[in-house]
């Protein structure tokens, strides 16, 4: 429990209001009750501010006056509400100590202060830094390492020399360092091409639920300083990503191909390998990138979705397209002759 006095000064808020209510969590403006803080980060929910029972809303400066309860006012309140809700965070905090139903080989090194759930199996030569929790049932292969103040969850799987930076979040059941998908057709018979590369986080960077993150063929994979990538992404061998890129669920990037800083990637995306994204790219949700992309911009592809029979005759017009383009061209031809 905070006083909102404390949270107006954490935030450097502009307070209207009481110093010494308390607040006891946080949540959505329409579902708001008594002792909890809220936030308005869009116009399109002025409606549930003013009936809003929370004790609190963090607002911006011309939004103050119709605040029905306290507000505490910021240049941009969903950005406060994400730097205060770790203050409300409910996961129960971590001891430091191994379990003793962890398996640690005996050349692995794990800092005095990390904490190894049961069933976690470390690998030989691993490197587990200071302030590091392991999950239950997460395997750190061997000689790689997680970087100080990391947090696996459970069931993770790190192959071998994966390397994390430090602050990393990493969800359940995100597998890193698996094989990339490499092969060589002789005669119809596919060989495999070993994968000898690694995989490098920097700092700071989340890795959701699901996540597969493929080890490099040759050279590495690497991940920059505050990436955070949903769950269900699948990242191809080779891939490097600028720093603090975000990834949508379930898109995807083909190996080789590498993105920019500070990009977006919508959800079910695909992006085709040996591509370069420049920095401050943003891709709507189910783009298909064939070609790399230069200029910073936000960029579609595909149709939007539509009533099924509109949808039918929009699809047979598409594929008349060519057709449409060759009686233009006579007709253009047919002009300049005429003239």
């Amino acid at each position: 429990m905070y006083s909102l006095g404390q949270i107006a000064d954490k935030l450097n808020a502009h307070l209207v209001g009481n110093r010494e209510s308390r607040i006891t969590g946080v949540q959505a403006l329409d579902k708001a009750q008594s002792g909890q803080l809220s936030f308005l980060s869009s116009a399109r929910y002025r409606k549930a501010l003013l009936t809003t029972q929370a004790s609190a809303v963090l607002v911006t400066a011309d939004q103050a006056e119709s605040c029905p309860v306290d507000a505490l006012v910021v240049d941009d309140p969903y950005l406060a509400y994400a730097q205060i809700s770790a203050w409300f965070d409910t996961r129960r905090q971590s001891q430091a100590g191994i379990s003793a139903a962890a398996s640690i080989d005996a050349t692995a090194q794990v800092d005095p202060s990390a904490m190894i759930a049961a069933g976690v199996v470390v690998e030989a030569g691993a490197v587990i830094e200071a302030d590091v929790e392991v999950g239950p049932n997460s395997v750190i292969g061997a000689d790689s390492v997680v970087g100080e103040g990391s947090r696996l969850a459970a069931n993770v799987t790190l192959y071998h020399d994966v390397q994390l930076g430090k602050r990393n979040l990493i969800h359940s059941g995100a597998v890193i360092g698996s094989d990339g998908f490499g092969f060589a057709n002789q005669q119809g018979v596919w060989v495999k091409i070993c994968q000898v590369g690694r995989v490098i986080t920097g700092d700071d960077v989340e890795i959701g639920a699901c996540t597969t993150i493929d080890r490099g063929a040759i050279e590495n994979t690497l991940i920059g300083d505050g990436v955070k990538i949903d769950n269900q992404v699948q990242i191809g061998h080779n891939v490097e990503i600028g720093e603090h890129t975000a990834l949508a669920g379930c898109s995807g990037i083909a190996g080789s191909t590498k993105i920019g800083r500070r990009c977006t990637v919508g959800g079910a995306a695909g992006i085709a390998g040996h591509l370069q994204i420049a920095d401050d790219i943003h891709l709507t949700g189910m783009a298909m990138v064939t070609k790399s992309l230069n200029e910073a911009g936000v960029y579609s592809s595909g149709t939007g979705i539509a009533p099924y029979q509109k949808w039918r005759k929009n699809v047979a017009r598409f594929n008349q397209l060519d057709k449409l383009a060759a009686r233009i061209s006579q007709l253009e031809k047919a002009l300049e002759d005429k003239n």
